[in-house]
């Protein structure tokens, strides 16, 4: 190799030592009115000539979306507990000791310590009407819990309402593990990405290669609707829907 690079370092150097030799004969220097010895010396290299037959890859980048259907089969419901005292003491003191009945209801039905967090501890005044006077503190409490069947939901619900809570928000339905219906949307967005791209590449009058890039645009979860009443509660968990989105580059003949 080192070899060839000198025979061509020694081909290049002739040739501007023949140049130079033509202008010293007719008086003159080309480098005044004619070619530039720096540029007939890069135009010669041979990087030069390897970056001049570069082509960029060629391809068609689509973008294709999947779904697949899952059942949820967890729920998560947030238990609140308001209370009323003279002063904000008072308050928080009768607020603390209803909910404590409402976490111990939770637990006794079922609900694991990590599925149960504390969202919100929040006292303040009660005023008059014209606003001028405190009459007395609202102190309130909210605390979520995870519940890991909905065939336990209704009960649960009841148990803590029985033990206090008078503030009942939810629920959030979500799928425990949703990798298989993920990977069932993939395939379908896959899919999609390859029928859009052989739609275009037979418009265009090419054959589709085999794809040299894929993007995972993420996913996402439509909620599904749940039903629940005051007592005996029933909750519907739906369908919800698993999407995903992949970028996709195919190679075309």
């Amino acid at each position: 190799m080192r070899r060839s690079g000198l025979a061509v370092v020694t081909v290049v150097l002739g040739m501007l030592a023949a140049g130079c030799a033509g202008d010293d004969e007719a008086g003159g220097s080309r480098a005044e009115g004619g070619l530039d010895r720096g540029v007939l010396a890069a135009s010669a290299s041979p990087v030069a000539l390897s970056a001049a037959v570069q082509v960029p890859a060629e391809g068609i980048t689509v973008v294709g979306t999947g779904s697949a259907e899952a059942v949820p089969d967890v729920a998560e419901w947030s238990f609140g507990v308001q209370t009323s005292g003279e002063s904000a003491a008072a308050a928080l003191s009768a607020n603390s000791e209803t909910m404590e009945g409402v976490v111990a209801a939770l637990r006794d039905a079922g609900i694991e310590e990590d599925d149960l967090r504390t969202e919100q501890v929040s006292v303040y005044p009660r005023t008059s009407d014209d606003g001028r006077t405190v009459t007395g503190y609202e102190a309130s409490n909210t605390v979520r819990a995870t519940i890991r069947s909905l065939e336990r939901a209704g009960a649960t619900v009841d148990a803590a309402v029985a033990a206090g809570a008078n503030q009942v928000y939810g629920p959030t339905l979500t799928v425990s593990d949703g990798r298989a219906q993920y990977a069932a949307a993939v395939e379908a967005a896959f899919e999609d990405a390859r029928a859009r791209a052989e739609a275009i590449a037979e418009h265009a009058g090419f054959g589709l290669g085999d794809p040299v890039a894929i993007v995972e645009g993420g996913g996402g979860r439509d909620l599904a609707v749940a039903e629940a009443a005051a007592a005996d509660v029933s909750v519907q968990p739906g369908v919800q829907e698993v999407s995903a989105t992949l970028t996709v580059t195919f190679a075309v003949g």
